[in-house]
């Protein structure tokens, strides 16, 4: 009996070790406390204003809620940068009488990745998403602000994903 206890307290041991760090995000241990967000300027030849405060906002709201990281404004240890370098509304499909039917609006932006205290990290790449909308529907208003909210969150988890999650 007391040769069976020895065994499942050794096996609880060893259960409890193996499991290590775990969190929901899938970022594992970041070897940081501080990150920065630089203002992401619009560079696209179509500008919408106001885009770029909102990304940049949206990717500092994404990684504060993911992480455990500190939102610093200079020298953090993790640091994005970058620039909105596509902003395109192209027709998609059409009807029988040669109409859009269907319109896409497609946004691009490079980002910079700098991690102070592990270079092999760093990384510059761009990023891409879209939303097809009804061509009958101006892009203004409710429309403009689903549209952007459907990329941005995709566009912000892919950059969380590559930087961070290494997914």
């Amino acid at each position: 009996m007391k040769f069976t206890k020895y065994i499942l307290v050794l096996l609880v041991a060893f259960a409890v070790n193996g499991c290590g760090v775990y969190n929901f995000t899938g970022t594992g241990k970041i070897n940081a406390k501080t990150f920065q967000v630089n203002y992401f300027q619009n560079n696209a030849d179509l500008v919408e204003p106001g885009i770029e405060r909102t990304f940049t906002l949206r990717l500092q709201d994404l990684i504060q809620n993911q992480t455990n990281l500190n939102l610093t404004n200079s020298n953090g240890d993790l640091v994005y940068e970058g620039e909105i370098t596509r902003y395109s509304v192209t027709p998609m499909t059409a009807t029988a009488d040669i109409r859009a039917a269907q319109n896409r609006l497609s946004i691009t932006v490079n980002v910079r990745f700098t991690n102070k205290n592990k270079e092999e990290d760093n990384f510059e790449k761009s990023f891409s998403f879209f939303d097809d909308f009804p061509a009958d529907t101006q892009l203004t208003g409710a429309q403009l602000t689903s549209s952007l909210e459907v990329i941005f969150e995709r566009i912000t988890q892919d950059i969380f994903n590559e930087s961070l999650a290494k997914w």
